[in-house]
């Protein structure tokens, strides 16, 4: 959650240097589905959601479902899903209240309900079981299906994940946001947002204009920006060691030791609790490997995953 903390934070401190100019409106989503969507397939319906989904590679292949970050999109995963599709079928999509998927109509962004939208569309493509990707959010939200739901995981790769206490943001204790942060569905710059999304890569020149018009698109989905500020209100965070002595299917860690978002030390948390669980850090990238080197991070992920 401390991605959005962060979001938060510095919207709240340029509306008040900046005053009312700063007004984003939501963009159109008719115009974010012809930039965004390949095909009409990449809409499915389950739970009662209308989920965002890119489905690539033979449909015959060993599966792999991605699951993204906070603030994030199917997106992130770009590089990783275009090698990894040679030879797996991928799935990923964006999660209830982010990107193209947009709010979730019963207001629950809880992470059992999460588990419950990856179950169904799991069912819904026919999907019995899959290795599963997960990045910050997507990371515990990840664990949480392995702990759940082992059957439906074979491999687990947990890729700076979200799950134990980190400076300022502790257990079973309300996010602390200011009133003012309310302000973030109305305003939106993109200097602003530039920063924030630096702040989770090792390297800020390796971010490019891009990747930030991508995420700023995402950010003004329909409906985005509310259901951030709901999610934030509804996080409890709990100690997660009794979900994670549950989890016996492989998993493997990978971190980058510069994440400024969720310390690297968390790492050795996972290490001590996980049975069957290795660590790939690298010392120069940041929260997102996926985005900031995606080759070099992809490397030992796919090694993991073709394993038998």
């Amino acid at each position: 959650m401390t991605v959005l903390a962060a979001v938060l934070l510095a919207a709240a401190a340029c509306l008040v240097g900046a005053g009312i100019g700063l007004y984003t409106p939501d963009k159109s989503r008719i115009g974010l589905d012809a930039k965004y969507r390949v095909s009409p397939a990449d809409y499915v319906t389950v739970a009662g959601l209308r989920l965002h989904v890119r489905d690539t590679g033979p449909k015959d292949a060993p599966l792999v479902i991605m699951l993204h970050g906070l603030g994030s999109s199917l997106l992130t995963w770009e590089p990783w899903a275009q090698t990894l599709s040679a030879t797996y079928r991928v799935i990923r999509f964006d999660l209830p209240g982010f990107g193209l998927t947009g709010a979730d109509p019963t207001g629950d962004y809880s992470d059992a309900r999460s588990v419950q939208v990856v179950v169904a569309l799991m069912d819904a493509l026919g999907v019995p079981s899959a290795s599963v990707i997960g990045n910050s959010l997507g990371g515990k939200i990840a664990w949480m299906l392995a702990a759940a739901h082992p059957e439906r995981v074979n491999k687990l790769v947990l890729v700076s994940p979200d799950g134990f206490a980190s400076p300022g943001f502790e257990y079973d204790k309300k996010p602390d946001l200011p009133a003012i942060a309310k302000l973030l569905p109305y305003i939106l710059p993109t200097w602003m947002l530039r920063m924030n999304v630096a702040a989770a890569y090792g390297d800020p020149a390796r971010l490019t204009a891009d990747v930030v018009g991508r995420y700023r698109d995402m950010m003004l989905a329909p409906g985005v920006r509310r259901a951030m500020l709901v999610r934030v209100a509804q996080v409890r965070l709990e100690p997660p060691e009794p979900f994670l002595l549950r989890i016996e299917m492989p998993t493997l860690l990978l971190w980058g030791e510069k994440d400024a978002l969720i310390p690297f030390s968390n790492a050795q948390d996972y290490l001590k609790v996980m049975r069957d669980c290795r660590l790939v850090s690298f010392p120069d990238l940041g929260h997102v490997p996926q985005e900031e080197a995606p080759a070099r991070s992809l490397a030992p992920v796919a090694a993991f995953l073709d394993q038998h």
